[in-house]
């Protein structure tokens, strides 16, 4: 069967499909092309520093990063003896970044008022010789906004595995002086500035990135780091709040994600046209290169899955 026709001068989104959920006055927008999260509004107000249904994605707004989060050096690694190489796709620091699933097309499962059903398989592709059947489902609830997570390897050999999510807490504007940070966590990863990628790690205590008590974030704290140690509460979840003039968002993880990267640049420029600002905090289960490094890296047995659960919840 044919497509549909298109009224004339229809011009379809950057992000193709967008599957709209809600739950009393609570609102957001998953998108075909990579499966992320376009927007979150509470009550009218953005939650979530997103971007209009005909705009491109960009800084990662929202995006799910698999089957590896961050950085890996030179796109290179090692499984079962055998050498990969990935496409470089940070050219200007020479690393594959933030996985192979942000730009794909995902399919819908299953939608209805509240939620949102999601799926995509990934393909043996070079550098990346495994078959992953990849997961989200997106929920609106009393709780906010709650996202489950699977990847499942239907291949013939274990495959590596890291995931991460990439929300931006909007700050609406607030100037990095008026915009507070909550991290509850013990330690941070120190990396090359050159390439960002991992040196070692330290305690955050006595560092300028100690957020474990509330404080302002600063024009001169402009964080790209990640973080571990992370204190959870007593539900499970470990919590990162991001409090500005208009309102406190925590993005929270729960087990199976004990990293969290947090991104401020964006907080401390202005509005850049169509993408307004905001302080990414992405969930992670690995820090950057885990691939070469195995730090918290899965490895997928055949047959077998991975799952764990994030989420956004407002004041």
């Amino acid at each position: 069967m044919g497509e549909t026709p298109k009224a004339p001068g229809f011009v379809p989104s950057p992000t193709g499909a967008q599957w709209l959920i809600s739950h009393g006055d609570q609102h957001a927008v998953i998108v075909e092309v990579g499966g992320g999260l376009r927007s979150y509004a509470v009550g009218g107000h953005d939650v979530v520093a997103g971007y209009p249904a005909d705009a491109a994605c960009a800084h990662g707004r929202g995006q799910v990063l698999m089957p590896w989060p961050n950085r890996l050096r030179d796109g290179r690694y090692v499984a079962d003896g055998a050498p990969q190489q990935l496409p470089i796709t940070e050219v200007a620091r020479h690393n594959a970044s933030h996985g192979l699933v942000r730009w794909a097309l995902w399919e819908l499962v299953h939608q209805d008022t509240s939620s949102v059903d999601v799926r995509y398989r990934l393909h043996p592709q070079p550098g990346w010789p495994w078959h992953l059947d990849l997961r989200q489902i997106y929920r609106l609830g009393t709780d906010g906004l709650t996202v489950a997570v699977r990847a499942h390897n239907p291949s013939a050999t274990p495959a590596p595995f890291g995931f991460a999510a990439h929300p931006y807490a909007a700050t609406h504007g607030a100037g990095a002086d008026e915009v507070t940070l909550t991290i509850p966590a013990e330690r941070y990863v120190t990396v090359d500035p050159e390439r960002l990628l991992p040196t070692g790690s330290a305690e955050v205590a006595g560092s300028a990135y100690d957020f474990r008590a509330e404080r302002v974030l600063g024009e001169p704290t402009l964080l790209d780091t990640a973080y571990t140690g992370l204190e959870r509460e007593a539900d499970g979840r470990w919590r990162v709040r991001v409090a500005a003039p208009a309102g406190t968002t925590a993005i929270w993880g729960g087990p199976g994600l004990d990293w969290v990267q947090v991104f401020s640049e964006k907080v401390a420029l202005p509005v850049e046209g169509t993408y307004p600002p905001g302080v990414a905090v992405e969930p992670m289960s690995c820090p950057a290169d885990a691939f070469n490094s195995g730090e918290d890296l899965v490895w997928i047995a055949p047959g077998g899955s991975w799952s764990a659960e994030w989420g956004i919840e407002r004041g």
